[in-house]
């Protein structure tokens, strides 16, 4: 059944894309959340922190979540505002699904200001 996942059961994985595996029936909604991502700003490159939902109803797949945490994690150098992950991440999430993807994505608060960026994409 899952003899094809690569990351899962590897002790010291690195993130060679998200991995899915097939939606079993009976499965009508998806929510993976990760408070375990950091970013920089694109301008101070300052740290910013993250928690990340991503939302589906599943079509043929599910992504595998031991990928969706090394996905997370591998965003910890790049420099991108709030609204633009969550668009990336929507994207990209529902590209390896095939159905339309939820990221929503809640950026801790600096300097007295937290943002919440919801972004929904559809397959390209």
């Amino acid at each position: 059944m899952s003899d094809h996942l690569k990351a899962l059961g590897t002790a010291r994985a690195q993130f060679d894309g998200l991995e899915t595996f097939d939606a079993p029936a009976g499965i009508k909604r998806v929510s993976l959340v990760s408070d375990e991502c950091c970013a920089v700003c694109p301008v101070t490159g300052q740290p910013d922190w993250y928690t990340i939902t991503v939302e589906y109803r599943p079509g043929p797949f599910c992504i595998e979540s031991k990928t969706f945490k090394l996905y997370v994690q591998s965003f910890r150098n790049s420099g991108m505002f709030c609204e633009q992950f969550a668009d990336k991440i929507a994207q990209d999430c529902a590209n390896v699904l095939k159905v339309d993807a939820t990221a929503t994505v809640n950026q801790k608060p600096r300097g007295g200001v937290a943002i919440v960026s919801t972004a929904t994409r559809s397959p390209q």
